[in-house]
């Protein structure tokens, strides 16, 4: 009976039947994690580039105008909230601060001329008028014009995506991934844009 038993126990360990089932069950789910990040990561990259496009379209669609007035920088911030498509599990928040640098005694100072921002696609007002504003010193230069335009956006993944406004755990972690984008421009045809009511 053991010597039965022993040649069992044997031949059990020389089969190699079914080595390929066992393989791909230890193999599979490491491939699809694996999978399922990788194309996570693409999409939060292009959506990364996208919040970046976002910018630099409405600076240069706001830097085309000759004037501005409060319902065509709502227009313009639409226009720009629209390219984040087929990404729609956030919606990007949006500010454009017309920005006026005038010369004094002190140097350059740059004050807000204008602003608007759009949150969760209504508008808003931006930062008050002739608050000061901080801007790159390559662009502090006295009696000078400029746009800045803000787009945040929080990402949430598909993989860890959740309804829920305080998720815990991996989903809490990822499921609001910050993606931010300032851009700065110059009018294209008037040394300055005014707005009449923004």
């Amino acid at each position: 009976m053991m010597k039965a038993l022993t040649g069992r126990i044997i031949r059990f360990g020389r089969d190699r039947r079914g080595v390929a089932a066992v393989e791909f069950a230890f193999i599979a789910p490491i491939m699809l994690i694996l999978y399922f990040i990788t194309v996570e990561a693409v999409q939060g990259i292009e959506t990364s580039r996208q919040v970046s496009r976002l910018g630099a379209m409405v600076a240069d669609l706001v830097g085309q105008q000759d004037t501005m007035s409060a319902d065509a920088l709502k227009g313009i911030m639409q226009i720009g909230e629209t390219t984040m498509r087929p990404y729609n599990r956030s919606t990007p928040t949006i500010t454009v601060t017309a920005i006026k640098i005038s010369s004094d005694e002190k140097g350059a100072v740059p004050t807000v001329a204008w602003s608007g921002k759009l949150v969760d696609g209504a508008y808003a007002a931006g930062p008050a008028k002739n608050s000061p504003v901080t801007v790159p010193l390559a662009l502090k230069t006295g009696d000078s014009f400029l746009i800045r335009v803000e787009s945040n956006l929080g990402y949430k993944p598909v993989i860890a995506w959740s309804d829920k406004e305080n998720a815990s755990g991996l989903i809490g972690i990822f499921n609001n991934i910050e993606m931010n984008e300032v851009y700065y421009a110059r009018p294209r045809i008037r040394r300055e844009i005014s707005c009449t009511n923004c």
